[in-house]
């Protein structure tokens, strides 16, 4: 039951991350923290108060699993162990969220560095299982990702009580140190100062969609380097992951119903595009939120009020949001070809398998692009959204059809309906279906755009 619940922390992770990102860095980007401030309130007042209610939230997580495994006549410890473990990975993270506010100005960013944390946090966890399961000598790295300490505390297989305090002291000094640093900054800025720009602007920017690629080239080419690495790194233990699997029937069985047709490999491979999928329609919806920020903040009314369309200035931000979401799947599926084929040493055909694995899932991180432009053109505030849509899809796909293969619920989610490469067949319809629901929803949203007032809270 834990083996298959082994991604319910990355959720709970993502889940408390964000939200305590929206609760800090937000507020104090839109300027709402400083006006508490003025009031009788201490200075971490606003940094403490969402601190316990996300590990109140956190709580709340553990806690319902714990009774809701009791219930199925499951053991006592391994119950408990199994919510603390939740609580704990909430707990942390919430820690980190806090530090993470810290280091910038805009919200953007902070949710950038959070979810690259994440990110590392999961593949550092890969590594040090399948190192230890293979009797590999990396295995002391899973204790360097936030994420596996939950299932260090080994619920159902002799639970480790003493794992406990010293998840806690590390909790305590990341939370600390948020606070020495919350102290220590000035109220509206970040540890990382913002580079100011030249006083004159460049010849280059005199369009639209010039000062998007300003706006958007740092997240482009941070996003593309992460999706790479990512894919280099579970590309070279694809191979190490599948010996581990392939051990027993159910190691087996649970890979096929996360990945689909063929071998133990490609099943594994599909798992990750699966997974690099969701991570891009983010980074693009990410992306798309920046017209957002440029409402919100009062340099779009700037920009807008000079001979400037606002579906240009639109356009250009949501192109760059989609070239994100292309750019960020092409370098998954090139490395991790890369990384499986220096494996392998058949690098051309495992790159030839891989790529193509990838690129499939370009329809459905340009549909959820598409529907974060529609709820920003239509109401802006809704927009945000689209990331818990994304998640929910990614429970109902991926999650939901390795606890219950089979089940309707199944369908409810955007990637059931992307061919399984490689290994399986291709259905062009979804795809096809998937494309023009993008440019019906982008269209939408220019026309609601051109229509609303701007800005509007």
């Amino acid at each position: 039951m834990t083996w298959r619940s082994g991604f319910i922390p990355v959720i709970v992770a993502i889940l408390v991350l964000l939200l305590i990102l929206r609760h800090t860095r937000s507020e104090e980007a839109a300027g709402r923290r400083e006006l508490v401030a003025a009031t009788g309130v201490g200075r971490h007042a606003a940094l403490a108060g969402a601190m316990i209610e996300y590990a109140a939230v956190s709580l709340l997580i553990g806690a319902a699993s714990t009774l809701a495994l009791l219930a199925s006549g499951l053991p006592a410890a391994g119950s408990i162990a199994f919510g603390i473990g939740l609580f704990l990975v909430g707990l942390t993270f919430a820690a980190i969220g806090a530090l993470v506010a810290q280091l910038t100005t805009e919200a953007g960013a902070a949710r950038v560095i959070g979810t690259l944390i994440i990110a590392a946090a999961f593949v550092i966890r890969g590594f040090g299982d399948v190192s230890a399961q293979t009797g590999g000598g990396l295995g002391w790295l899973s204790w360097l990702s936030p994420i596996s300490w939950a299932s260090q505390l080994r619920p159902y297989g002799g639970e480790r009580w003493w794992v406990l305090p010293i998840v806690a002291v590390i909790i305590a000094i990341i939370a600390a140190a948020a606070i020495l640093v919350s102290g220590r900054r000035d109220l509206g800025s970040g540890v990382i100062a913002p580079r100011p720009g030249p006083a004159e602007a460049a010849e280059t920017l005199r369009s639209p969609l010039a000062l998007a690629w300003r706006l958007h080239r740092g997240g482009l080419i941070s996003w593309t380097a992460g999706f790479a690495l990512l894919g280099l790194l579970t590309g070279a233990i694809a191979l190490s992951i599948a010996e581990l699997l392939d051990r027993t029937d159910a190691g087996r069985a649970a890979v096929a119903r996360i990945g689909g047709p063929g071998g133990v490999v490609d099943q594994y491979v599909v798992g990750m595009m699966m997974l690099a999928g969701v991570v891009a329609a983010c980074s693009a919806v990410n992306a798309v939120l920046r017209l957002r920020v440029e409402e919100r903040d009062g340099r779009a009314e700037l920009l807008l009020a000079a001979p400037v369309d606002r579906v240009r200035w639109a356009a250009g931000h949501l192109g760059f949001a989609l070239l994100n979401a292309t750019l960020g799947l092409l370098a998954t599926g090139i490395f991790h070809g890369l990384g499986l084929g220096l494996m392998t040493g058949d690098l051309g055909a495992d790159l030839a398998r891989v790529l193509p694995g990838a690129l499939v899932y370009l329809p459905v991180t340009w549909l959820y692009t598409a529907i974060a432009f529609a709820l920003f053109g239509w109401r802006p505030r809704l927009a945000v959204l689209t990331f818990a849509l994304a998640a929910v899809s990614m429970f109902f796909g991926w999650i939901t059809g390795e606890l219950a293969p089979g089940h309707w619920i199944e369908g409810l989610s955007l990637f059931h309906y992307v061919p399984q490469l490689p290994g399986g067949p291709v259905h062009p319809l979804p795809l096809l279906i998937m494309i023009l629901a993008t440019l019906i929803l982008i269209m939408v949203g220019l026309r609601a755009l051109r229509h609303r007032d701007l800005p509007v809270g």
